[in-house]
């Protein structure tokens, strides 16, 4: 019995001295886990944050948009004596804008607007949409194709209302737009199957432009900067404005004319010390169009549409603003006023925020006046 005890004990105690070192095994491998463990986020601590990488597709994608709230009074006064005068008031969401920008790839985009305005573009409308492919530094070529307004005239403005010259030639079409820019000089070209064609000719792409932009380097120390520009257009019966006055029936679709009458527009822009804001530019047809083709003139008349703008601006370091204008037109009866004077008053009150009051007053072929009077509250983004 005493020998069984004795072994027992001894066979424990040799358990013990097994066990042990793998007891202090364990007990190191967690120590060294712990401390592995510290040193891991130590370095994530001490490791920068990486930006995020701009092949991510949402990198690629800018949206922008434009809202416009305008409010207006206009009185118009008939020249005939038995005709009374007419006062209209009203309030409209007269704008809004909302723009896709995409980088697909390295010189390869793409341009969406839609826009939307009461009266008028309703529903919603398809503005532009095109792709674009642009050159390099040292080879500055470009393309862009799809729906898009032809670069026949600058159609600048400080003004809430459109211009005579935007009137009468701002076109939109699906087109094909090639240039060179460097520096200097933008010269460009295209061509596009318009909305008038020549009566009895098939329906292709027989219609063109070409122009060329200059303009001094950018320089904020300078005290004059300076843009100037020259476009043409073969057929200025394809401006928004005279296809509409070509639809002589009625029926929604232009009707035809026999000769492509040609345009021409010239502009010139001037910034004087960042204050003073001078626009010029004139748009007309370098031909009469034959007689009963447009449907603002007499029947048994040949019109050759001639529109010029001039404005002048000052802004104040505050942002406020004051500007005049006078423009008028020839050959386009009441399709254009004949003669248009015009004042606003400007300010941003908050970032991208537009403020405006406009006064313009009106005078026609036919002797009749019209003043209107237009605030505008814009927002940009």
């Amino acid at each position: 019995m005493f020998k069984n005890k004795i072994l027992l004990v001894c066979i424990l105690i040799a358990g013990l001295m097994a066990a042990g070192p793998a007891w202090a095994l364990h007990e190191k491998s967690s120590e060294t886990r712990i401390e592995d463990l510290s040193k891991r986020i130590e370095i994530l601590e001490k490791k920068p944050m990486e930006e995020p990488s701009p092949d991510l597709w949402f990198n690629k994608i800018s949206i922008s948009g434009l809202l416009e709230v305008e409010a207006g009074y206009e009185k118009y006064n008939p020249d005939a004596a038995d005709e009374p005068s007419e006062e209209s008031s009203d309030i409209v969401l007269s704008t809004f804008e909302l723009g896709l920008d995409v980088d697909f790839i390295d010189h390869v985009g793409g341009h969406v607007l839609v826009l939307w305005e009461e009266d008028d573009t309703e529903p919603i409308d398809l503005d532009e949409g095109y792709l674009s492919l642009t050159g390099t530094e040292q080879t500055p070529l470009y393309l862009h194709a799809g729906k898009l307004y032809v670069p026949f005239g600058n159609l600048d403005t400080y003004f809430i209302s459109d211009p005579l010259p935007l009137e009468l030639g701002e076109t939109r079409e699906s087109a094909i737009l090639a240039g060179y820019h460097k520096d200097m000089c933008n010269v460009f070209c295209g061509g596009f199957n318009g909305d008038v064609d020549k009566i009895g000719d098939n329906n292709h792409i027989d219609s063109f432009f070409a122009g060329a932009e200059f303009s001094l380097p950018e320089d904020d120390t300078r005290m004059l900067n300076m843009t100037a520009g020259v476009s043409y257009l073969s057929n200025i019966a394809d401006s928004d404005g005279l296809s509409e006055a070509n639809d002589i029936d009625g029926d929604g679709d232009p009707d035809g004319i026999r000769d492509y009458v040609g345009g021409i527009s010239a502009y010139l822009y001037l910034d004087l010390v960042h204050s003073v804001y001078c626009v010029a530019e004139c748009v007309c047809a370098l031909d009469k169009f034959n007689a009963g083709e447009l449907n603002f003139g007499p029947d048994n008349e040949s019109l050759r549409p001639f529109a010029w703008n001039f404005e002048i601006a000052y802004v104040t370091p505050a942002d406020i603003g004051f500007g005049a204008k006078y423009e008028g037109s020839n050959d386009c009866n009441d399709f254009l006023p004949e003669r248009r004077y015009g004042g606003i008053v400007f300010c941003s009150p908050y970032e991208n925020t537009y403020l405006g009051l406009e006064y313009l007053y009106q005078e026609f072929d036919n002797d009749d006046k019209n003043e209107v009077v237009t605030a505008q509250l814009a927002f940009e983004f």
